[in-house]
């Protein structure tokens, strides 16, 4: 028996490799031809668990962003097709349908009654923050209130005054008599400025609050005098308020009724001088003027304490004396001159 050495294998450890190499490329041919087969095949096929639709959620529409320039306080008092936005903020305009702000933002009233009508603006709200708050908590409904452009925070006074339904009205400064020493204000109409100037400063007031049935000439006791004795920037301007479907009423007893724009002319100032017997004496005239006539509008330019007591008392016996408290758009007066 040939001598076997340290260096060459039994002969059944070399059988056990064998099988061993054998088993490895067995493995291996196994897993390529898996791999062939998926490549050639695609990857077996599993059946999905079914997707359940759900619906989705209805969710309410987002609250209209307020106009640019407006407080959000105050737009929702606005009809959006009666705003025009410009530079100098929220403008009034007439909508689409021909819809005006003078009929939207009016007061209903019942024009088959057949009292005397008498109607009355009140001037300088804004100005006095708890006063003018006290004139909207008291004063009936039916009062006009003329917003001064001046007003520090008028927001508040504004969104107060249209929750219990108040006609607004904006009051335009314009050059009065005794000018400059009587300024009426900042950005007011004067006579010496061009017409394209004045358009922008009229836009500017018009900007401040929006959602007013109208103007009034006259800041407090400035009425305006010079500027409305100038024959064509007057006019302009009627017609500039007119082209945005506004009214426009003129604090000059005895002045002509506006010719250019709806409106009508204030008969009473009924706070020169304003004291507890004159502002008495004044509303009485204009009680009587308006049985006399079966209408009549008064202007009181400042808010007091004793202009609020004697307007609460006043209103107060109107329909035990038969006569009608009227809001301003119930006298307005059709343009005598044609504007279109």
């Amino acid at each position: 028996m040939p001598e076997e050495s340290l260096d060459t294998p039994p002969a059944g450890g070399r059988r056990g490799w064998i099988w061993l190499g054998v088993f490895w490329i067995v493995v291996l041919l196994g897993f390529g031809g898996a791999g062939i087969t998926l490549a050639i095949l695609g990857p077996p096929v599993t059946e999905e668990a079914p997707v359940l639709a759900v619906a989705p959620v209805e969710q309410p529409p987002p609250p209209p962003p307020a106009p640019r320039g407006v407080p959000e306080s105050l737009s929702r008092y606005l009809d959006p097709t009666l705003v025009e936005f410009a530079a100098v903020g929220a403008l009034p305009r007439i909508g689409p349908d021909g819809s005006m702000p003078m009929r939207v933002y009016a007061r209903p009233f019942d024009r088959q009654d057949t009292r005397p009508r008498v109607a009355l603006i009140l001037g300088g709200v804004g100005l006095r923050a708890s006063l003018s708050e006290e004139a909207i908590r008291t004063l009936p409904r039916n009062i006009a209130l003329a917003f001064t452009p001046y007003a520090p925070n008028p927001a508040p006074l504004i969104e107060a005054a249209r929750d219990r339904d108040f006609e607004t009205l904006l009051a335009l400064p314009m050059e009065p008599t005794g000018f400059p020493m009587n300024d009426p204000g900042h950005r007011a109409l004067l006579t010496t400025l061009s017409a394209g100037e004045n358009a922008q400063r009229l836009d500017w007031l018009l900007a401040r609050f929006p959602g007013h049935v109208g103007a009034v000439g006259a800041i407090a006791s400035m009425r305006g005098e010079r500027f409305a004795a100038m024959a064509e920037p007057f006019a302009q301007m009627q017609l500039a308020l007119n082209a945005r479907g506004l009214l426009y009423f003129d604090v000059r007893p005895g002045a002509p009724h506006p010719e250019r724009v709806w409106g009508f002319t204030v008969d009473v100032v009924v706070d020169e001088p304003h004291t507890r017997g004159e502002i008495e004496q004044r509303l009485a005239q204009l009680e009587r003027l308006a049985r006399e006539r079966g209408s009549a509008l008064g202007y009181l330019g400042e808010v007091t304490p004793v202009a609020l007591e004697r307007l609460i008392a006043w209103t107060g016996g109107l329909d035990a004396r038969g006569v009608a408290l009227a809001p301003v758009t119930a006298l307005v007066r059709r343009p005598e001159i044609a504007t279109r």
